[in-house]
């Protein structure tokens, strides 16, 4: 079995190689391709992947190329983790966002639509490429963002053989078993909505429900995810929330965090990956990989201990530290090497993507896709099936999936007319819908044209 990751030379590149190779002798996993059209990353990030990959499965051929159609070539499946324009793109359409007091985040708000114009492009002929050159069959995991606009629009665009991935509900889960003190793996979440935006029904320990559990721990609001809501609303509300519901329950304290901050999420990622990378590529990586680990750790632990803290003033306490030799068991990853082990074993079993929900969601339609527990069998994908949805949480995923359905049209007619619809369709943007999407197709032009 050959796996392709097209943006291999990104940050979390060892992660994905970890991943991929600890599992590689139980998923028959013989070849792995790591791609990137930039070639500096590739050097450093790539060359890391590889040694971290070697350490776990010698045997199994890794490669790296800038060439993502050698990646593409033969393979089973396909990881996308690209990002046009790269940092400074992120962190000029933030800038951008918040000079308009308007809420600035690569998937949240306006920003994330912008981002859209640059991956969708992108996601659009890997997708073409992937059917001429990977084998029959090939899915693609696509974990780049914003993971609900761009899935939509590929699915809208014949593309079905992609699903949209993300870590945020399995590593909620993960810090929930630690919250607990469970075994690992033990917890088991019954998930609904849209990425970034998706609610647990139910978190259940051997059948039995704990979400009240989870929610009446003091402990919760300190050391998992739900540290981002006040403990009161969310005991009141009785579900557990993404955490990036955080910014449509307090919207306005999200902005005025952004506001008053010296340096918004994306010049942070910015300046953190410059100065990391500057560091690795003075060092030999393969005859110092012990020093290239030192530095990844402290880049990228600075990386983790600063998320959501611009927005939400909550800094993340726990140290961090990149072991590429510890049992490796999550991260987005995982989430496409579950799919592949259920496939593999001939028998059902269930997950979380995002995919069309057959209109297994209350208020949904079949097209729309959605973040969703599902069963898969080697027949498909079958979406578990939620009624009864607070109505709190049905108006919001109906809002803003007529938003993402409105995104995908945009994306694929290219009129800024349409874009300009899509940003009123949202919340967090409707009343500088005009102006973001002036801003945003001239911000983009290099990588997607709109007509007027």
């Amino acid at each position: 079995m050959k796996i392709a990751v097209i943006g291999g030379g990104g940050v979390r590149s060892l992660f994905l190689a970890k991943s991929l190779s600890q599992a590689s002798r139980k998923l028959g996993i013989t070849e792995v391709a790591f791609s990137d059209t930039d070639p500096e990353k590739l050097a450093v990030y790539g060359k890391l992947a590889k040694k971290t990959a070697e350490l776990n499965a010698p045997e199994m051929r890794f490669v790296t190329t800038t060439d993502n159609d050698e990646a593409l070539c033969d393979a089973d499946y396909v990881i996308t983790t690209v990002r046009p324009g790269g940092d400074e793109k992120r962190a000029e359409e933030e800038r951008l966002t918040i000079a308009e007091n308007v809420i600035a985040q690569e998937t949240v708000g306006g920003a994330g639509l912008s981002f859209a114009m640059r991956t969708f492009p992108a996601l659009r002929e890997i997708a073409a490429n992937a059917k001429r050159l990977s084998r029959k069959g090939v899915k693609i995991f696509n974990f780049t963002n914003p993971v609900g606009i761009v899935t939509q629009a590929l699915n809208d665009d014949g593309v079905d053989f992609a699903y949209g991935i993300c870590d945020a509900p399995t590593g909620m889960l993960d810090s929930f078993e630690k919250l607990l003190r469970l075994p690992e793996g033990s917890l088991k979440g019954e998930v609904y909505g849209l990425n970034h935006l998706s609610f647990f029904s139910s978190v259940t320990y051997n059948g039995a429900d704990v979400t009240g559990r989870i929610l009446s721990d003091p402990d919760a609001y300190v050391k998992t995810e739900l540290s981002y809501f006040k403990r009161e609303d969310a005991q009141k509300r009785g579900y557990i929330p993404n955490e990036y519901l955080y910014y449509y329950y307090y919207p306005d304290e999200a902005l005025r965090h952004m506001l008053a901050a010296k340096e918004l999420r994306g010049a942070q990622i910015a300046r953190i990956n410059k100065k990391m990378l500057s560091e690795l590529q003075k060092v030999d990586i393969e005859n110092d990989y012990a020093g290239a680990l030192e530095i990844f750790s402290r880049g990228y632990g600075e990386r983790e201990g600063s998320y959501m803290a611009t927005e939400t003033g909550i800094v993340r306490q726990k140290p961090w530290r990149f072991d590429p030799l510890s049992a490796e068991k999550g991260g987005y990853a995982g989430v496409a090497l579950k799919y592949i082990e259920i496939v593999g074993s001939g028998k059902a079993g269930d997950m979380i993507l995002s995919c069309p929900s057959r209109g297994k969601i209350e208020g949904l339609k079949e097209t729309d896709v959605a973040e969703v527990s599902v069963t898969v069998t080697p027949d498909g994908v079958a979406p578990h099936c939620f009624g009864n949805i607070p109505k709190e949480c049905k108006d919001i995923i109906v809002t803003m999936k007529a938003y993402e359905n409105a995104a995908s049209e945009a994306l694929r007619s290219r009129k800024r007319s349409d874009l300009e619809k899509a940003l009123r369709l949202n919340p967090l943007a409707s009343e500088k819908a005009g102006v973001l999407a002036e801003k945003y197709v001239g911000l983009n032009k290099d990588f997607i044209s709109f007509s007027d």
